[in-house]
Parts: structure tokens; sequence; C-alpha cells
């Protein structure tokens, strides 16, 4: 696509590249009335858009946040960016969505991307807890803000928002013990992302505070997605292992292991408890309904973008603050009455 220039419209009146110029931005004292009107009409006529990235660049912003996030198959990352359009919009601020696909690599890709777009600020949420931390902290000292959310990095010296994973964990599982349920499996996420370890902690910690035994049989490696999460049910029942509960890290891994367990003829939750942490949407469109521990993802929005403008305003006089949200316990048909 062609896009119409100043220089299109200065060559189709015959007329100065600064006198076009000058009228487009309303110049009154250097243009005739009757010759800012006429350029103004042929602009329009031609189609013209201001280049709004070569005015931002002369005035060293371009009022643009770069939001990165890992995946798109949960709700959470769509309504997080959602709710932080929303903040930066009225900021008068847009944004450029990207998606690093749990990988490394894309991750490093997609920073890159943002970095030539000279975005003004990044929030972000990692693929991996340390492996791009030196990159994170070559870009802040660059001059490029950065807010974390959702996913704690380590090692970087930068804002943070999160919820508190491990007591998140605490709360759902001590509902499962009250429940009535003993043999719990948890389905681990994957060790590289740091809330899998904060969450595995509250796991073990409740069991510690009933007096259960701690099997480290009974927690698998679960993976994020639906099919992973089938996977690992799959090799759990082959074991032979009694269980009355599954556990998980995200809905997704234990929406796929719910598939796995009614296809068995299990029954939820008469045979099997099944609930999880991140819980979305997607938690109320099965049945039975999986209960969940749900961030508040409005609330994590605001705080993340609230804490990138102040760092962006304020940036040698900000300092990184670590905010821990509280996740909200929804208790539904996939998990017996406390």
């Amino acid at each position: 696509m062609k896009y119409v220039t100043i220089m299109d419209i200065a060559h189709a009146l015959g007329v100065s590249k600064s006198t076009v110029s000058r009228a487009l931005a309303g110049d009154v004292q250097n243009v005739k009335p009757e010759t800012m009107e006429l350029i103004c009409e042929t602009a329009r006529r031609m189609g013209y858009r201001r280049n709004e990235a070569a005015v931002n660049l002369r005035r060293q912003h371009s009022k643009t946040i770069g939001i990165v996030i890992p995946e798109v198959v949960t709700s959470f990352f769509m309504n997080f960016i959602q709710f932080a359009q929303h903040d930066l919009r009225q900021k008068g601020y847009r944004t450029i969505i990207a998606v690093s696909n749990e990988d490394i690599t894309q991750e490093r890709e997609c920073l890159d991307m943002l970095v030539q777009c000279r975005v003004d600020g990044i929030l972000m949420s990692v693929c991996h807890r340390a492996a791009n931390a030196s990159l994170y902290q070559d870009l802040m000292s660059r001059g490029i803000p950065m807010v974390f959310f959702d996913r704690r990095v380590d090692g970087v010296e930068a804002s943070q928002v999160h919820i508190d994973d491990a007591s998140a964990s605490v709360y759902m599982v001590e509902k499962l013990i009250r429940s009535g349920c003993r043999k719990i499996v948890h389905l681990l996420g994957p060790e590289h992302i740091g809330n899998a370890t904060d969450r595995l902690h509250g796991y073990r910690e409740v069991l510690e505070k009933f007096k259960l035994p701690y099997n480290p049989q009974y927690v698998v490696s679960g993976g994020l997605s639906a099919e992973e999460g089938a996977q690992a049910m799959e090799r759990f029942v082959r074991s032979g292992l009694e269980f009355d509960a599954v556990f998980g890290f995200t809905e997704t891994a234990v929406l796929g292991a719910k598939s796995v367990l009614q296809k068995m003829h299990y029954r939820i939750p008469e045979d099997v408890s099944l609930c999880c942490i991140s819980g979305t949407a997607l938690c109320t469109l099965v049945h039975p309904t999986l209960s969940a521990v749900e961030q508040p993802t409005a609330e994590m929005a605001d705080t993340a973008c609230r804490l990138l403008l102040e760092q962006m305003e304020r940036p040698v006089h900000f300092k990184p603050q670590t905010v821990v949200l509280s996740g909200e316990v929804v208790l539904r048909e996939s998990t017996k009455a406390v």
C-alpha cells in the first residue's frame, strides 16, 4: 500500500513541502487562509494521514506501550490486555501486542520488535523466570521502563505485579482436604515458571498442616496445555495409585485431565474432585463447572499500568515495587461441598 505524503500533496498543488507542512499544522501566521483551505481539502481528497511515528520521533516519545504475553489460549491474558488498553488509552497511549508462544527466542524477537517501534515502555508476562533476565535489565538500563505481571521474574530490578501463588494454593488445597479428600494429585506447572514453584510450596504446606504425607509420586508434570494435562493424567492413572482429587497449576491442564477422567468414567466430584489456579471464564463453560482460584485481572492491569506510567514520568526517582494481590477462591461443581 502506498501512503500519501506531504511531498505528494506539494507536487499535486505545485507548492513547497514546507508550505504544505505548515498548512496541515494550522500555521495561520505563515499560510494564507485560501491556501490553507486548498491544501487541507486536497489532503482529505488524496487520503493523507499524518505520520504519527515521525511526529513522535521528533518529540522523543511514541505514545506507545508494548505488551508481551506468553500465550493466547486462556482468556486471562486477553482480559488483561483489554483492561490495560482501556487504562492506557485514557492516558493517551496506544498499545502494540506481542506473543512469545512460551518460547524464549520468540520472546527476544518480540522485545526487539518493540524496541524498533520505539515504545515508551513495556508490560510483560515472561515465558521463563530467568532465561532473558539480562536482556530485560539491558533494556531498562537503556531507558525503556518495564513492569512484569502475573509471572514473577528472578534477577531483575523491576516492578512486578502478581498474586500470592503459595497462599492461593493453600486456600484451594485446604478446601479439598476439608471436603474429605486425602490423596491429592498436583499437576505441576513447568519448573522454569516461578509461579509453579510457589504453587507447589503451597500444596506441600497444606499437607504438612493437616499431617498428611507428601508423596512425590502424586506430583506430576502437567505442563500448560490441555493436551499436556491429558497426557499427565493418563500416565498417573496407569500408575495404579489411588487418588480422590486433582489440583492443577492452570485451568487448561486440568481441563485436559478432566476429559481423560470422564472418558474413563470417573464421576466428578463423587470419585475425583478437580480444581486449579488461574481460573477464567473457561471454568464455567464445561460440565461440571471447575472450581478455581481466580486472579483479580482488572486490578492487576490497573496496578501494572500505574507503575509503568509512574516510572516513565519519574525515571530517576522511581523505585521498583513488588505488588502482591489476593486471588479469589471460587468453588463450583467439580469439588465436593466443604
